[in-house]
């Protein structure tokens, strides 16, 4: 796979980033929509060898002629091709005119779309709508683009799939989906979060010989997770300089969640790890994992000692809502300790909103809608926007689960893409506030025990369901795996 740059843009500011190249930089239009066709070309050459015949669908904008530059080449090179136009190309301006006139002149052929027409082609192209949709999909480029997915040829998109919203990876009503999308200039942040990961297919980049001194005067608006090995372990060390985790959680029915978070948190390194729980089962949770120190702790003033001696507490893991479970919170929150808050921690905290600045909030979209107060349809709407909002009124550092998962902190958005659909299964979360909590234990900042963790868990888990498959994929099977990730 491609190495992507860490810069992610909106796409407004990628168009900046062509009128610079463009106007300051004396590149031609025409010649910065040749590279781009041209890298399309040669990425569908590579990816599909074996084609002899592709259709090309192109729109009314500047996507479309970079379609007929990719339409043009396909033709040199002796394949078959054929342009469906959703509009009518002598409507076409300035560059992706005179792209369209260079195909026409070669004796291209180009069809005005038919809904359901026959189309006979090994690869599909999509060049139909770029990245300034700002509204839902309908119409002809809607028809054109359910009959691209009800054909059985993959297809490669142009910049990004027509119908998915460039900034928040939403689906504008509907949108293609690709089997590769080759994206130009500037990554855009929405190919990486949300609705995006169902539709992109593998993502490639081409800087279309753009000079990075462009770059320059722009600042990304997020960046992606990538992982940082961590420091060699001194040779003196020892359990109490590894850090000392508490976790508090389990009530009665989830004290596997609590274990969980444990053996994470052991799993990355931390020395130590402390759980406080229902004293009725806490002397059975640590029989398959003695190394977990589990008390059971049935008020505030039994949980101070453990505070006390606590590094990191990780607050949530099967907590519930009870009485007990306010009490507990309520004191795990007021030590004054750094913090990872989870699961029903969340949602206690909802209710009674407060900031801090040393502690980390793992809600998926649900509970970030709770701790927002609005609908989780508003969290998907605009991922990106939510993770700040949860930052900006928590404090510390807001990660935003999902496909996609955003860390949020007070001067950087991230976004990692590691994992898969096999972790929609109960106990990822645990496993994730434990891993973080481990890696924030042993002195990573917050910024980077949140960012590290998260892109660990997910490659934990793509690891796992590389050797046996996503369906069935269980917590517990990410262990072996984290502990390998952090070695490295």
């Amino acid at each position: 796979m491609q190495n992507l740059p860490i810069r992610l843009y909106r796409a407004a500011q990628v168009r900046e980033l062509d009128r610079i190249s463009i106007q300051e930089r004396g590149i031609p239009g025409f010649e910065l929509m040749s590279r781009a066709g041209y890298e399309v070309f040669l990425r569908l050459k590579k990816q599909w060898p074996n084609a002899s015949s592709v259709a090309v669908f192109c729109g009314s904008g500047n996507n479309a002629g970079d379609g007929y530059i990719i339409a043009s080449l396909v033709l040199e090179a002796g394949l078959d091709v054929c342009v469906y136009a959703v509009s009518e190309p002598e409507k076409l301006n300035g560059d992706a005119l005179a792209a369209y006139r260079k195909y026409s002149e070669a004796d291209g052929t180009v069809m005005l779309f038919q809904a359901e027409q026959v189309i006979n082609a090994d690869v599909l192209v999509d060049a139909l709508l770029g990245t300034g949709l700002d509204r839902q999909v309908g119409g002809l480029y809607a028809e054109a683009i359910h009959d691209i997915n009800a054909h059985p040829s993959p297809v490669i998109a142009v910049d990004i799939p027509s119908g998915l919203n460039a900034d928040t990876g939403n689906v504008m009503g509907c949108a293609v989906k690709a089997a590769c999308t080759v994206t130009f200039i500037g990554l855009k942040q929405g190919l990486f979060t949300g609705q995006a990961a169902e539709y992109c297919g593998e993502i490639c980049y081409a800087q279309l010989a753009v000079p990075d001194d462009v770059f320059a005067g722009l600042k990304a608006t997020a960046t992606r997770v990538v992982k940082i090995p961590l420091p060699r372990r001194d040779r003196c060390a020892h359990k109490g300089s590894c850090g000392h985790v508490l976790i508090v959680g389990g009530e009665r029915g989830y004290s596997g969640a609590a274990r969980m978070a444990g053996e994470a948190a052991l799993r990355v390194g931390a020395g130590l790890v402390s759980i406080a729980t229902r004293a009725e089962h806490s002397g059975l949770m640590n029989l398959n994992r003695p190394e977990l120190m589990c008390h059971g702790v049935e008020t505030s003033d039994q949980l101070a000692a453990l505070l006390e001696k606590a590094d990191v507490v990780v607050v949530g893991p099967g907590l519930g809502q009870s009485d007990w479970a306010k009490e507990l919170f309520n004191a795990a929150i007021s030590s004054g300790k750094p913090m990872i808050v989870d699961a029903d921690g969340l949602n206690l905290l909802s209710g009674s909103p407060t900031q801090k600045p040393d502690w980390i909030l793992t809600p998926h979209p649900g509970e970030a809608a709770r701790l927002l107060n609005c609908a989780t349809a508003d969290i998907q709407q605009d991922r990106f926007a939510a993770a700040l909002s949860i930052q900006a009124r928590y404090g510390g550092v807001a990660i935003l689960k999902g496909a996609g998962t955003l860390i949020a902190s007070e001067h950087e958005l991230a976004v990692s893409n590691t994992g898969n659909p096999g972790m929609a299964s109960g106990g990822m979360g645990d496993v994730l506030a434990g891993a973080i909590a481990g890696l924030l234990a042993q002195g990573l900042s917050l910024q980077d025990a949140a960012q590290q963790g998260v892109y660990n868990h997910g490659l934990a888990a793509d690891l796992a369901a590389a050797k046996d498959g996503e369906r069935g994929l269980l917590a517990g099977d990410l262990m072996p795996y984290l502990r390998h990730l952090v070695n490295e």
